[in-house]
């Protein structure tokens, strides 16, 4: 299975949010988007994580680490 990109999840999300603004949704539909919502936020935030995480080490391993600047 292939992951989403960081693009991909906004991408999607700003799909659901058009959904739940047009008011056309059940209430139950509204819901399984608000689930699907909420999983893309924590995907994607797990996907900002990592690329902090990568661009911390990449600073530590070059000896130019200054946290304030980031």
């Amino acid at each position: 299975m292939r992951k989403n990109s960081f693009e991909e999840y906004l991408k999607n999300l700003d799909e659901i949010i058009e959904k739940l603004e047009s008011g056309n949704l059940s209430l139950d539909e509204s819901i399984k988007e608000y689930e699907q919502a909420m999983k893309n936020i924590k995907s994607a935030s797990k996907l900002l994580n990592e690329a902090e995480g990568k661009l911390f080490k990449v600073l530590e391993k070059n000896g130019e680490i200054d946290i304030e600047e980031i």
